[in-house]
């Protein structure tokens, strides 16, 4: 049984075709499990579209997805959000814990393994300059400074979890089908784009008609959600459409925050290079903080055990020997111990806040 069986074995051939096909290029036309069913009897696997309906609504039920719908960039929508690491004395970790997940603008926050800034967390905003008032009163109640690491350039963010299964490669894509539609260079919303942010955010309703249903709650037209949603697509609002997996339910629950300190003129070129290995989902350049935090390059891994993590760290240290020598104390991994908070980002604020 390979790592890949050994993570989430009570999945069926069904599931794991799915999970593999859809976490992206999940068509947005009025009735989109007609050709997504199509596509998956194209690769063998013998499905109607009420069944594979039915088999979505049952792994979200379930928990083996966290979601399904449009993934949203919340940077494209307004707003901003930023990385934040601090130091918790052991003695006062639930303390500090408490003060820091106490604020709203608080998405997500994880204890990580570091001798020093061993927690990490997320701030996102509607006016930029909220983020640094939020790090001052964080400051004040803990006692404990905050190190900002906001992103300087990203070189991906495509979290896929892969199963062994059909479509084992991930690689059905039909988001060419829908109506013909062009990006524009507007940088805010509409009431109405706004009113449609906020819905989606969430998931799309699994249903044969997920985007009648939402035109429906947004008192919209049906055929404009469609277009929107597509145009959101092309113009980078929605980074795809599709299945997000649970991946800790996939077996997915080594999550290796690989950091290293590489050289400023080599960042352009290591960047695409890291980032195009396959089982990197984040890759970030990020500022240092002098001998405190010496990183400058964020590769975010995942495994399904301790082996597979440090195999896919090593590659990724391959790949940044290709292009200087990298010393021990170049790098370091800060795998997560502990979920502290997870709401998610918040896009109500952020998405009025850029609305005409």
């Amino acid at each position: 049984m390979s790592e890949a069986d050994a993570a989430g074995p009570e999945l069926s051939a069904l599931d794991r075709a799915v999970i593999n096909a859809f976490q992206g290029g999940f068509p947005v036309v009025e009735r989109p499990f007609e050709p997504a069913a199509a596509a998956l009897r194209e690769r063998g696997v013998d499905v109607s579209a009420a069944e594979l309906l039915e088999r979505v609504r049952e792994l979200d039920e379930a928990g083996t997805l966290s979601r399904f719908g449009a993934l949203v960039n919340a940077e494209e929508i307004g707003g901003t959000a930023t990385l934040v690491a601090i130091h918790a004395p052991e003695d006062r970790f639930e303390e500090v814990a408490e003060a820091v997940n106490a604020h709203r603008e608080v998405a997500h926050n994880y204890e990580r393994e570091h001798p020093y800034l061993n927690m990490w967390f997320v701030v996102s905003v509607a006016d930029e300059d909220r983020v640094e008032e939020v790090l001052a009163e964080i400051e004040e109640e803990t006692g404990e400074k905050t190190y900002n690491m906001p992103k300087r350039r990203e070189f991906r963010v495509e979290a896929k979890f892969l199963v062994d299964g059909p479509v084992s490669e991930g690689d059905v894509d039909l988001s060419y089908l829908g109506p013909d539609v062009s990006p524009t260079d507007r940088r805010t919303l509409t009431p109405d784009e706004r009113d449609l942010v906020v819905e989606i955010q969430g998931g799309l309703p699994i249903t044969e008609t997920p985007y009648a249903d939402v035109a429906a709650a947004t008192d919209a037209d049906t055929a404009w959600v469609v277009e929107t949603i597509k145009r959101f697509e092309r113009e980078g609002k929605v980074r795809r459409v599709g299945v997000v997996p649970n991946h800790y339910a996939l077996g997915y629950t080594e999550n290796g925050m690989t950091v290293w300190n590489v050289p400023d003129e080599l960042v352009g070129a290591v960047g695409p290079a890291v980032a195009s290995l396959p089982f990197v989902t984040h890759c970030y350049q990020r500022p240092r903080h002098g001998d405190v935090w010496p990183y400058n390059f964020f590769a975010m891994t995942h495994g399904r055990s301790v082996e597979e993590s440090d195999r896919r760290i090593e590659q990724v240290r391959e790949t940044m020997a290709e292009y200087w020598d990298v010393d021990e104390g170049d790098w370091d991994s800060l795998f997560s111990t502990r979920i502290l908070k997870k709401t998610g980002i918040r896009l109500d604020e952020r998405a009025t806040a850029n609305t005409e």
